[in-house]
């Protein structure tokens, strides 16, 4: 048996877990809910998962703990500053053995108040940290988000600065570093593509550890704007108490356009993952849009946790992936899917909806001519400060359903963000609450990049 030491990313919320061990004993770090994958791998090493550790209670996705816990028997440990209704208390200077492998606890406050950070050591050669698993508190280019507190945020930027620089930082220029996210991830921003770093790269070379005072890192925090989805408070809950287990993951049935037409009328949402192009051409009224990959950035901003749930699949073989994105944010009532996708339901002959696509070029010669319609650009604001297009109404898609008065009266609406995938989503979200003459502009800022058209900064 060999020592290993595995990365488990989750696509989409770009969540890092990991998995170590030696010596037939091993333990996983911040493990996701879906978590057969952690037992397989032990498996294949043949080793004995002993020990689950959590970095911090965290707020983008359900931790897997308890789920792992009841298929391995294995003991929970997590910080000592919240209530937990599960689990174990670990704290500064405690260690942990697997074999040749040592984890030892370091008390790293400020992303939150329980954070913890998890030492390294290969003690057959050294006593010295090999590496350092930061949770939320230092990840490859940026530094955890303290925006959680508000009413406490010189505090809890304080924390970071010291819980960085007193006590993970020292550890050594040479220590490797695995954080608990990557790019992509809602818990920072500014974070490299790359997966891989060591503290003194990141002390050279990460911005947010390029201050000259704790005092200029403290007013660098207070500045930053994040965004802060719904569904956080329902994982700060379950990650607290302890979520319902799965046994495994969610079955949905695959129905026919009968059974899935009455799912709908006892009220079931609809969720189409297909593309923006095949939404805008075809999609059952009533329906929400988020792409597949788009799930874990967006479903909790928009789907409510007591209703059932029904998919619509780029194909049917997709469940899986939609699944396992939906019960990461603990949405466990997905029950059905389109068996056949929107075929089957257009040749069952019932009714069906689109979305006008409207081409940059046009939209360019819209503005040229000051024709009366609205265009709605969805995009973050850091975003919209990089530039927008004359005459757009600025609303974060997140914050939509919730700001519909605001959208001007001229008609028709286009939705507008990056790309265009983020506008599908809003022009599905105004389709659910009655507004009628809604397009998509597919391609949105980056086509209108290359077909030239007036962008006001």
């Amino acid at each position: 048996m060999m020592m290993f030491l595995e990365k488990i990313k989750s696509e989409g919320l770009a969540q890092l877990s990991y998995i170590l061990g030696d010596n037939g004993r091993a333990a996983v770090i911040d493990p996701r809910r879906d978590c057969q994958v952690y037992v397989d791998l032990a498996y294949r090493e043949g080793c004995k998962i002993t020990h689950i550790f959590e970095t911090h209670r965290n707020e983008d996705f359900v931790i897997g703990s308890c789920e792992l816990a009841e298929l391995t028997g294995a003991a929970i440990y997590h910080g000592a500053e919240l209530p937990f209704e599960y689990g174990q208390t670990a704290r500064e200077g405690d260690v942990f053995k697997f074999g040749s492998l040592e984890l030892r606890v370091l008390s790293t406050p400020g992303h939150t108040f329980e954070s913890l950070s998890f030492v390294l050591s290969d003690k057959d050669f050294s006593d010295e940290p090999l590496g350092v698993f930061t949770g939320d508190a230092l990840f490859i280019g940026d530094v955890g988000r303290t925006d959680f507190f508000p009413d406490q945020a010189e505090k809890v930027a304080g924390l970071l600065y010291d819980s960085l620089f007193d006590k993970i930082l020292p550890l050594g220029d040479e220590v490797l570093l695995y954080p608990a996210h990557g790019a992509g991830s809602v818990c920072g921003s500014g974070m490299a593509s790359r997966e891989f770093s060591t503290l003194g790269y990141e002390r050279r070379h990460n911005p947010a550890l390029q201050v000259q005072s704790r005092e200029q890192f403290i007013e660098r925090k207070l500045k930053e704007k994040h965004t802060l989805p719904p569904y956080f408070k329902k994982m700060e809950g379950y990650n607290l108490n302890g979520a319902p287990l799965l046994n495994g993951l969610p079955r949905p049935k695959p129905c026919d356009a009968d059974e899935f037409d009455r799912a709908m009328k006892d009220g079931m949402l609809v969720i189409d993952t297909r593309s923006p192009e095949a939404f805008a051409g075809a999609y059952i009224p009533g329906s929400l849009a988020i792409p597949l990959d788009m799930l874990p950035a967006y479903a909790g901003w928009f789907v409510p946790y007591d209703q059932d749930i029904g998919l619509v699949l780029p194909r049917g073989s997709d469940w899986e992936a939609a699944t396992r994105h939906l019960v990461r944010l603990g949405y466990d009532r997905v029950v059905a899917f389109l068996d056949q996708g929107m075929h089957e339901w257009e040749t069952s002959g019932r009714q069906y909806d689109r979305i006008p696509a409207i081409y940059a070029g046009e939209l360019k010669k819209r503005i040229d001519e000051q024709a009366d319609f609205t265009l709605l650009d969805v995009r973050k604001p850091e975003e919209i400060e990089q530039g927008t297009l004359p005459g757009s109404t600025s609303i974060f898609l997140g914050d939509l359903p919730n700001s519909l008065e605001k959208i001007p009266d001229a008609r028709p609406i286009t939705a507008f963000c990056g790309s265009g995938r983020r506008a599908i989503i809003a022009a599905s979200i105004l389709k659910r609450n009655g507004f009628d003459q809604v397009e998509d502009c597919l391609g949105s800022m980056a086509a209108c990049h290359a077909v030239g058209c007036r962008i006001s900064t």
